[in-house]
């Protein structure tokens, strides 16, 4: 059965909010935040192992309007051809190819969209539905893009988690630049 696999990208003390101040290397740039090598890398592995996408309505309003005049890769090629399936009760403004609403309460939400892959299906960014899936123990897998720089700003991952989770460590690489890939798997 297809993992639900949560990935986004952290400042060292957990902000969730503007990868570009965490990420230092890509300066100004609007976009997507740039890597070091390993890190993409790592994203590639991550990437090829989904077979949809679950995305809060706020990131979809925000991801429909950049990613398909996007040719940042390898996410804009994965991105704009995964099935994704946006948790929101309302209709999707737009015509994002691939994209569909979905609703209801999360563990169907979830039991759902699991069964129309045989891939895992991954979170990204989509914060708040990233907190909604961990608070409801959801989440099989954590894949954290962490950056070189504590950032006081912004929403983060872990908080108001109504319990201690128990989590087992499947990879962590330290980066060239002094970033960290990591993997955990949420122990129930």
């Amino acid at each position: 059965m297809p993992d639900i696999v949560l990935y986004t990208l952290v400042s060292l003390d957990g902000a969730t909010e503007d990868p570009h101040r965490y990420f230092p290397e890509t300066g100004e740039k609007h976009g997507a935040p740039v890597f070091d090598e390993e890190l993409a890398r790592h994203e590639g592995e991550l990437l090829a192992r989904q077979g949809a996408v679950l995305l809060g309505r706020r990131t979809y309003d925000d991801w429909s309007r950049y990613w398909p005049a996007s040719d940042e890769q390898p996410f804009a090629d994965f991105i704009n051809a995964v099935p994704k399936y946006v948790v929101t009760s309302t209709p999707l403004a737009g015509d994002w190819a691939n994209a569909q609403p979905v609703s209801g309460p999360l563990a169907e939400v979830v039991a759902e969209v699991k069964s129309r892959t045989d891939a895992d299906v991954g979170v990204h960014a989509s914060i708040t539905l990233a907190q909604s899936l961990l608070a409801e123990g959801l989440v099989n897998e954590l894949c954290l893009a962490v950056g070189r720089v504590l950032d006081p700003v912004g929403p983060r991952l872990f908080a108001g988690l109504p319990a201690r989770r128990e989590l087992e460590l499947l990879e962590a690489a330290p980066t060239s630049s002094g970033s960290l890939w990591l993997r955990y798997q949420l122990l129930r």
